[in-house]
């Protein structure tokens, strides 16, 4: 397991975290910027605990962010 926080406030909208992995992010319509799929929001920073499979994508979208607001971080 492991957790994905997302910085939102500071997101550009450049769309990098959804090209590599779609399935848990995208890109709202109200502001243009990414939202974390599952995301729950404590003060403008979304995090949501999720399996190993999705590892591998959400550290290329982490990897990707040009702002550096993504985190994966590994549990236990």
């Amino acid at each position: 397991m492991f957790r994905i926080i997302q910085h939102r406030n500071k997101c550009i909208g450049c769309n990098a975290c959804v090209e590599a992995a779609r399935h848990r992010w995208r890109i709202s319509r109200k502001d243009g910027k990414s939202v974390l799929v599952g995301g729950a929001d404590k003060r403008g920073v979304f995090s949501v605990r999720v399996s190993d499979e999705e590892y591998a994508e959400n550290m290329q979208a982490a990897k990707n962010c040009p702002v550096g607001i993504i985190q994966i971080i590994r549990l236990g």
